[in-house]
């Protein structure tokens, strides 16, 4: 007993003969306890749906094109959307992230995350948090980081569908380096880059921090999931792609039967699975909102495959199971930037006007346009997307039974009924939408210029007549 009292004042000696150097020094050590607390239900959740998301890229979105091309070409589209998709995430680690997601200005981030720097220290163990869209809650920013990693994949790989089948592979990989840098960043930055709830602290503090945030988002625009960032901008440049490309040889006198309805289906199927990852992870905490998205996601594709079908039989005498499929993927394209912005009434509008628009956009609208887009890029996913984010400015109103939005980022408090203005929010909606469109179709014919005349667009007329998976890859998707 003696001991353990002579022990203890020995230990309070000790402790005030501490100078006020070292008290100052031990007081900036990063403690453990110092370190953010992250929900275990919303990272798990924001992991999942990561890898949600690379199930729809590949083998979903792999298999839902090389399904629709002819069997010679299966296995290029199949390589053409694996390796671009993991060229976008290799560049996203180099830089993509930190010019998409860290202060820069308006149009651009800068470059405090490149090469992932600062994501977490090894020494300490102690993880950097990324803001959600709830005050005094994060996630490890090392996982929002590889969620959006598989964004920008799979944006990157819905080009490919346009030119298929005649397009040179090393063309595709230098094109992609190109728009992946200066079209998908800088509209991921303009669309979603703030500085988070927690910053807004006091009303004196909201206007320096709205001036700091991407473009888009300063003007309001909601997008909750990549309509803009995603779809549009992907169509748009699988649009100016196949113009300058060029159509396929024997386009309009030929027949392009798609190979292998089954694999499309399958790809189709497994693009449906991994959407929810896509815009239910997209609330980026396991709550509410990500029900909401959820169940939107279900609804309005549902819907999509229901009003395309009936189009395509009231049009045809038929519905196809390529139009049920396709169907699918315009509602869930549609809901995209509506997810977690609408009721569920409002998805079921959306899935049900989406289903024939798109119809509309693989049939009337590309003859029209007159462009070869093989796999009907922009006819399902630029006017689905263009549709989905002009609804979600109708949809968003209270009066419509959606959400309404955020009015004041210091107290969290929603814009009213009464003061939601759709009119003003479809204008907002549309300009955000015409941003993209210009934008992506400005870089895109830049960088599909300098490919053509640096290494050359297009297969020679031999290569192409013989099939891409020989002549440019040297193997056959089936052997006789």
């Amino acid at each position: 007993m003696i001991k353990r009292c002579l022990t203890a004042l020995a230990l309070v000696a000790l402790t005030f003969s501490l100078t006020p150097e070292v008290w100052a020094q031990a007081a900036e050590l990063p403690a453990a306890a110092s370190a953010p607390h992250f929900d275990k239900g919303d990272t798990g959740w924001l992991m999942l749906s990561t890898l949600l998301v690379v199930l729809m890229a590949v083998p979903g979105l792999a298999l839902f094109y090389g399904g629709l091309v002819r069997s010679k070409n299966m296995l290029s589209v199949l390589m053409q959307v694996t390796v671009t998709f993991s060229l976008a995430v290799v560049l996203w680690v180099l830089y993509g992230y930190s010019l998409a997601f860290t202060q820069g200005n308006a149009l651009i981030g800068g470059t405090e995350r490149l090469l992932m720097r600062g994501l977490w220290d090894p020494v300490s163990g102690v993880f950097s948090p990324a803001a959600t869209f709830s005050k005094g809650v994060v996630v490890p920013e090392i996982a929002f980081a590889a969620f959006q990693a598989t964004f920008a994949g799979i944006t990157c790989c819905l080009i490919v569908g346009a030119f298929a089948e005649r397009i040179r592979f090393a063309a595709v990989l230098l094109f992609m380096v190109l728009w992946f840098t200066f079209s998908y960043l800088p509209i991921a930055h303009m669309v979603w880059f703030w500085a988070g709830p927690d910053a807004y602290t006091h009303a004196d503090v909201v206007p320096a921090l709205q001036a700091q945030a991407g473009l888009i988002w300063q003007w309001g625009a909601l997008d909750f999931a990549g309509g803009t960032v995603v779809h549009i901008n992907a169509a748009v440049a699988g649009l100016v792609g196949a113009a300058m490309v060029g159509p396929r040889l024997g386009w309009r006198r030929e027949a392009f039967t798609p190979h292998s309805l089954t694999l499309t289906m399958v790809g189709a199927a497994l693009l449906w699975v991994g959407w929810f990852g896509f815009n239910a992870g997209s609330a980026l905490e396991a709550n509410g909102v990500a029900a909401l998205s959820f169940m939107n996601t279900l609804v309005a594709a549902a819907a999509a495959v229901l009003s395309w079908s009936l189009g395509e039989a009231l049009l045809k005498g038929k519905a196809s199971m390529l139009g049920a499929a396709s169907g699918a993927v315009a509602g869930l394209v549609a809901i995209t930037p509506a997810a977690g912005n609408v009721g569920l009434g409002g998805a079921l509008v959306i899935g049900l006007v989406a289903g024939p628009a798109c119809l509309w956009g693989v049939s009337g609208l590309k003859r029209v346009l007159g462009v070869d887009d093989a796999l009907d890029v922009f006819g399902v996913h630029g006017v689905g997307g263009i549709v989905g984010a002009l609804l979600t400015g109708v949809f968003n109103s209270p009066a419509l039974g959606g959400p309404s939005m955020v009015g004041d980022w210091v107290t969290l408090s929603m814009v009213p009924a009464q003061d939601y203005s759709i009119a003003a929010q479809v204008w907002v909606q549309a300009k955000a939408v015409g941003v993209t469109v210009l934008w992506s179709a400005a870089v895109s014919y830049a960088a599909f210029k300098l490919v053509q005349v640096t290494i050359g667009l297009r297969v020679c007329e031999e290569d192409e007549r013989q099939g891409l998976d020989i002549t440019a890859h040297g193997e056959t998707a089936y052997h006789k």
